[in-house]
């Protein structure tokens, strides 16, 4: 089964049991900061799984585009990737396990779907704890449906458990399903630890409220998360050993094998993965405005072009390359995102002009790296990059400290980290200090005090476009319950006057105490009402749509404050580059909000 027919099985599965299908969200988080892409379906539909009611209903499925890059220094081995597609259900306080359960079966073991053989599928349950007991429920569903007690494994917390997504909040137990990719005859008895088990989808049950104090109470309304990897699922239903293997990659290496001029390998070096994993990467996080910078998503998106383009090195190109990849990329993906084709001219400018960038200056920072480590004597047994010499090469060359790193164990080096980061933060006062650096708190608690930042980058956003005009767009936003950090799309820094007259617009409508009205209607009717749809692509037809007295009306799906008196007060703290054509504000309001809706 291929990739296409994969997914469009799954939504018309779901489809077929009264679920309504939404599209991708964007990669960059709108309603979870509390990372810094998108890693998980359920990521862009954390308000409704807290209680919003969704606009098309109870019954959800999608195919979510997400990141993850905490194995970033994996990929080039036959498993791991950065970007990948999630293939996802939820019901919001409707259906619960049986239904859930039942629905994974068919689809997984029914001849229409499918058409798995039951004994090539095992299973996992929570074990339960001091906290919360035993899936008592699951396993006897499992077991009802002819699934043997000896492939069904009971595992504790750490294997069988989701969230909550902030420090308190919805959580519950989940059950995995597990497919046999060994040699005949297939082990009677399931031993998660056996990796030729491997994980293919993903029930959470959400059915606990975790409290401040650390308790777990039975939630009154319950909601189920689903997962389900395409790129891996689509390896193991074609029998390949990995997911380079499979018609989604294979594109991409031909193109590769073309820049290069020679014919397909018998099989793909560590190099020639990571070069087209990268490059696929990027080109969606392009897709979503983030161009390459220096911090949070923009650094990512940096590393990942630059590691691409030195690997390619590695790999046998020694011409510009990227531009060519990326756009097989937008020719594969275009007709299921068509985000891509519609910022085609961007994406390729941006992966040129980085490019260029980094070639003129990759092969003068390769000789000086080279020139580090002859300098240390070969009988010394621990050798050492150093922290000045590391953070040298990323002033002066453009190195993302992982590249380093990178290049320091391929030459029996490792490197001080921590005299780097040391130095890093002597010259500059934002960083990045790993390949995921997480934000702390955000909207995901749905406080009272996130839920008036949150009303407040409304009508920031609302002020700097009647300020700046109307090129202004969100590129995203981080909130926790002390200030809120807004990402907009501004060419030039701004004046004083012009951030004096945002803050005297954000107050005026603060002191004029408007409701924040909240209505459900058409995405037709919303655009017509003048509403801002700048996350309107995720939730279908149907939006929700806050308004605030004349002032302001956007498309979203956070937590609102009741009025904006709420606030109390608005003050910017600092304006600055955030990457390439993007700006960011920092801001903090008086607070002294009621209960969130």
């Amino acid at each position: 089964m291929k990739a296409n027919e994969l997914r469009s099985k799954f939504l018309e599965f779901f489809q077929s049991k009264g679920h309504a299908v939404i599209k991708s969200a964007p990669l960059i988080p709108d309603n979870d900061p509390t990372v810094l892409f998108t890693t998980a379906g359920m990521h862009p539909l954390v308000p409704f799984l807290l209680g919003a009611p969704h606009p098309l209903g109870k019954r959800l499925t999608d195919v979510q585009k997400c990141i993850r890059t905490g194995d970033i220094d994996e990929v080039g081995d036959p498993v791991h990737l950065t970007f990948f597609e999630m293939l996802g259900n939820w019901s919001l306080g409707d259906y619960f396990k049986e239904t859930a359960i039942k629905n994974s079966f068919e689809f997984l073991t029914g001849k229409e779907w499918l058409n798995i053989p039951v004994e090539r599928l095992a299973f996992t349950v929570f074990a339960g704890d001091e906290n919360a007991p035993f899936d008592e429920e699951a396993y006897n569903l499992w077991r009802s449906l002819g699934v043997s007690e000896k492939r069904i494994a009971k595992l504790p917390k750490e294997d069988n458990w989701w969230g909550p997504a902030g420090q308190t909040g919805p959580c519950g137990p989940d059950t995995e399903m597990f497919y046999w990719t060994g040699p005949m005859p297939i082990p009677e008895v399931f031993d998660p630890k056996d990796k030729r088990w491997v994980e293919i989808w993903n029930d959470v049950f959400m059915q606990y409220n975790k409290t401040a104090d650390g308790k777990f109470l039975p939630m009154e309304k319950k909601n189920v998360d689903t997962g389900m990897g395409v790129e891996r699922v689509t390896a193991i239903l074609q029998g390949k050993a990995s997911c380079y293997d499979t018609e989604i990659f294979q594109p991409l290496f031909e193109e590769l094998d073309n820049i290069r001029g020679i014919t397909a390998p018998a099989e793909r070096t560590r190099s020639e993965r990571i070069v087209v994993e990268h490059m696929r990467a990027a080109t969606f996080i392009l897709a979503d405005g983030i161009t390459p910078g220096k911090v949070d998503q923009a650094y990512i998106l940096r590393r990942l072009i630059r590691r691409a383009i030195r690997e390619a090195k590695q790999a046998g190109v020694t011409v510009p390359f990227t531009k060519r990849i990326a756009k097989v990329v937008i020719d594969n993906y275009c007709e299921a995102y068509p985000e891509l084709k519609e910022n085609e001219t961007m994406i390729l400018e941006e992966f040129e002009r980085e490019e260029t960038m980094f070639k003129q200056t990759l092969e003068n920072g390769e000789k000086e790296f080279e020139k580090f480590i002859s300098r240390v004597p070969a009988h010394i047994q621990n050798k050492v990059v150093s922290g000045k010499n590391a953070f040298y090469l990323y002033e002066t060359f453009g190195f993302p400290i992982e590249l380093t790193v990178e290049m320091a164990k391929e030459k029996g080096f490792t490197v001080d980290r921590k005299g780097y980061e040391e130095a890093f933060h002597k010259h500059q006062e934002l960083s990045r200090k790993g390949a995921e650096q997480k934000f702390k708190g955000g909207l995901a608690d749905h406080s009272a005090e996130t839920a008036c930042l949150h009303t407040a980058t409304h009508l920031l956003h609302k002020a700097l476009r009647i300020v700046l005009g109307d090129h202004v767009a969100q590129k995203g936003s981080n909130i926790n319950a002390e200030r809120l950090r807004f990402d907009f799309s501004h060419p030039d820094k701004m004046t004083p006057e012009q951030i004096a007259e945002v803050e005297r617009l954000v107050n005026e409508v603060i002191q004029k105490k408007y409701p924040v009205v909240c209505e459900e209607m058409s995405l037709e009717d919303a655009r017509k009402s003048g509403a801002i749809g700048l996350f309107g692509n995720k939730y279908g037809e149907r939006v929700t749509v806050y308004s605030m007295g004349d002032f302001s009306k956007e498309i979203c799906g956070g937590p609102h404050a009741s009025n904006t008196g709420d606030l109390v007060s608005f003050k910017i703290q600092k304006e600055e580059s955030s990457s390439r054509g993007v700006r960011r504000i920092k801001a903090t309001i008086g607070f002294t909000a009621k209960e969130a809706k």
